[in-house]
């Protein structure tokens, strides 16, 4: 989607110049008309990449970087402002937002439906606090954690109960790695 609203703005932007280079009546406006009509046409431009210019560069910024035999994978931060990973549970694949601030690995039941784990067979046994208050939890293994060629096997995580919106990626899985390290728009997790 915001490829599609990307082309759109862009097309939008080279119709406007090809209409202000082509559009005959130009040369009759007053010298202030025609200065007018120029400026609202750059504010219109700038308004456009304000609104837009992170979804048109979007498509075109690398995702995850991984280096399975020096053990590092690198995540750029999104314009949302967070780091997320794409990995393979169970060979199915799922994106994570990472957060440090959680304790473990915790799947949507949408995610972990897709990683082969029935949500409705699942023994919500625990409590988490959350953002959005206490939510039951059901501790499962993972028989496999994979990012691009970076396996875990058997990774204690959590498969929420409530309403959560992706899965997220907590400390359980970040302490494998010997560093992390978070620079302005990057980050990198070393084994």
């Amino acid at each position: 989607m915001e490829l599609t609203q990307g082309l759109l703005l862009l097309g939008l932007v080279l119709a406007a110049l090809a209409l202000w280079r082509l559009w005959p009546r130009r040369a009759g406006l007053s010298p202030l008309g025609g200065e007018m009509l120029r400026w609202a046409l750059v504010f219109a431009v700038a308004g456009g990449i304000y609104a837009f210019g992170g979804q048109i560069v979007a498509p075109f910024r690398p995702d995850q970087s991984v280096d399975p035999g020096a053990g590092v994978i690198e995540l750029p931060r999104r314009p949302d402002g967070h780091y997320y990973l794409d990995a393979k549970i169970n060979g199915a694949p799922i994106t994570f937002v990472v957060d440090t601030g959680a304790t473990g690995v915790v799947l949507s039941r949408e995610d972990a439906a897709r990683a082969g784990l029935d949500p409705a067979e699942l023994a919500y046994i625990h409590t988490a606090n959350t953002a959005n208050g206490t939510v039951r939890i059901a501790p499962v293994r993972l028989d496999s954690f994979e990012v691009e060629g970076i396996r875990d096997d058997g990774l204690r995580a959590f498969v929420n109960e409530g309403e959560l919106s992706g899965s997220l990626l907590g400390m359980t899985y970040l302490r494998r790695f010997e560093k992390i390290i978070i620079t302005r728009d990057m980050l990198r997790l070393e084994r």
